[in-house]
């Protein structure tokens, strides 16, 4: 780990801005320098990109198949090393760190097994009618290509399955598109590490240099530039909202507009049925005390929002909620920034008009420990102010107690695009759950029905996305196989002889 730039199979160090990591556990600064790209390093890394797409989208799926299940090989091959920074930048335990690189090595090899076979493009054959009246039909054959460089945003709190060989990047690799990382400063070092694995993939299965690129930075000009770049195509982001908004209009605004796939905030309603209350109180406050304070409430999917309808049993579920939340054990946040804006945030909105501070951990808390907190106001006082629906991103939640279902119901149109909201409810409430469910669809990507929302599974059928600004675009996921199609556009051949055409396109 050099802390240098990998600008296709080469490391630069051509800057003089320098910056390091810092392990919030220990409370100091990592050793290695990472060197900042300059723009000429930036340029490289774009020039590289457009030089290698004509060939590496017109590589086989089956190699590049054998490029990403490399990658992940040479990810396990990184063995503690990888673990020991990964816990040195994020003050997350070991088991978090290879929980991650599981997941991270899972997605890779889930997008080979994807793209072995050419049916990810979903060709679609309309044959022609050459004697149709009253005008002849064309034959028309339609497939998904490839939409050329993509630059990746690495995600603070997921290091390996959000980041450098993450979704984004091997949803976008496995379609053909070259990749430009622009690495997340607060783990550059786990990031420096998985670049340099997929480099070592790159050229052992015979991949283009240029096929891809990590480019380090401390601050916001590097990732504007790559996005302002007229060679850049289309852009994967996770994080803020304030910081994917940015891109999104940066990308609006270039000559030629490009689209940006930002997943960005989220407070993932609950809604808590009476039948549930009344039958499981206990159990749901202990359920939902694990998920606020999972990850340090570090999850995109954290439940920040908890509705019900007032009564006995919500009351003593809220004080029962506050009390098992605050007895567990604080836990360290990825760094001092974050923990900063955790306080801040969390401060901002419990001192709202009308919202009272139910429980907070009181327990000794080193530097960088989050002090979590459950909250709580009424359906009226959410409704008028706009500043109880900010994302507190930490172990925060926030219960709203709706005076009746038309108030509930009025909660959730008024929310902004989440992506999951969770139902709670008796199989004796399953005839009157219509309303909440067809309001709560129109909000979410993903409802979760007598669960938690933490935890995301890499499947086919998971939608990791939702309205803005869940994410800046509401058709795509994240998560899973159908991902890939965010890196893809649909494209046609007319009239043309079959042995001009591609393989899948000729039947």
């Amino acid at each position: 780990m050099t802390g240098k730039n990998y600008i296709g199979f080469q490391q630069s160090a051509e800057g003089n801005k320098t910056y390091r990591t810092f392990n919030p556990k220990a409370n100091t600064e990592n050793a290695t320098v990472f060197f900042e790209a300059t723009d000429t390093e930036i340029e490289k890394a774009v020039r590289l990109a457009e030089e290698a797409f004509p060939k590496f989208k017109n590589i086989s799926g089956e190699k590049r198949a054998e490029f990403l299940r490399t990658i992940a090989d040479e990810i396990l091959a990184l063995d503690d090393a990888l673990v020991a920074v990964y816990c040195a930048e994020t003050g997350l335990p070991e088991g978090r760190a290879k929980g991650e690189r599981g997941r991270t090595v899972g997605q890779l090899r889930m997008f080979a097994d994807l793209i072995e076979t050419e049916d990810w493009r979903q060709p679609t054959i309309d044959h022609a009618i050459p004697d149709r009246q009253p005008m002849p039909k064309p034959d028309l054959r339609q497939f998904l290509i490839p939409l050329g460089p993509v630059v990746v945003f690495g995600a603070s709190n997921f290091p390996l399955a959000y980041s450098t060989a993450g979704g984004d990047t091997a949803s976008a690799l496995a379609a053909g598109c070259p990749v430009i990382v622009k690495s997340h400063p607060m783990h550059a070092g786990t990031g420096a590490l998985v670049a340099s694995a997929i480099v070592k993939a790159a050229e052992k299965t015979g991949m283009p240099e240029g096929v891809f690129s990590n480019i380090n930075s401390s601050g916001i000009e590097v990732g504007q530039k790559l996005v302002q770049h007229p060679k850049v195509k289309a852009v994967g982001f996770t994080g803020s909202i304030r910081g994917g908004r940015a891109l999104f209009d940066l990308a609006g605004q270039r000559e030629e507009p490009i689209p940006v796939f930002a997943e960005m905030g989220s407070i993932n309603p609950v809604i808590i049925t009476s039948g549930a209350l009344k039958n499981r109180a206990s159990e749901i406050a202990s359920s939902y005390a694990g998920s606020i304070t999972l990850g340090t409430g570090q999850f995109c999917t954290n439940p920040g929002l908890i509705l019900g309808m007032e009564s006995p049993e919500l009351s003593e579920f809220v004080k029962d909620l506050g009390e098992k939340t605050s007895a567990i054990d604080a836990q360290c946040m990825l760094h001092p920034n974050i923990h900063n804006a955790f306080v801040s945030n969390g401060e901002e909105v419990s001192s709202q008009p009308g919202t009272e501070v139910v429980a907070i951990h009181e327990g000794i808390r080193p530097d960088n420990y989050a002090q979590s907190k459950i909250v709580t106001t009424s359906g009226a006082a959410f409704l008028e102010n706009k500043k109880l629906h900010q994302e507190v991103f930490g172990p925060f939640s926030m219960v709203v107690q709706c005076k009746d279902e038309e108030e509930l119901l009025k909660v959730i149109r008024g929310l902004e695009g989440q992506l999951t909201g969770t139902l709670l409810a008796e199989p004796e409430e399953y005839g009157k759950l219509d309303a909440v469910i067809d309001t709560l669809q129109d909000r979410v990507g993903r409802i979760i029905f007598n669960g938690v929302p933490t935890g995301v599974e890499v499947c086919d059928a998971m939608t990791h996305g939702g309205p803005y600004p869940a994410s800046t675009d509401s058709r795509f996921t994240a998560v899973g196989n159908h991902s890939i199609k965010r890196w893809a556009r649909p494209f046609s051949f007319q009239n043309f002889p079959p042995e001009l055409l591609p393989d899948f396109l000729q039947r």
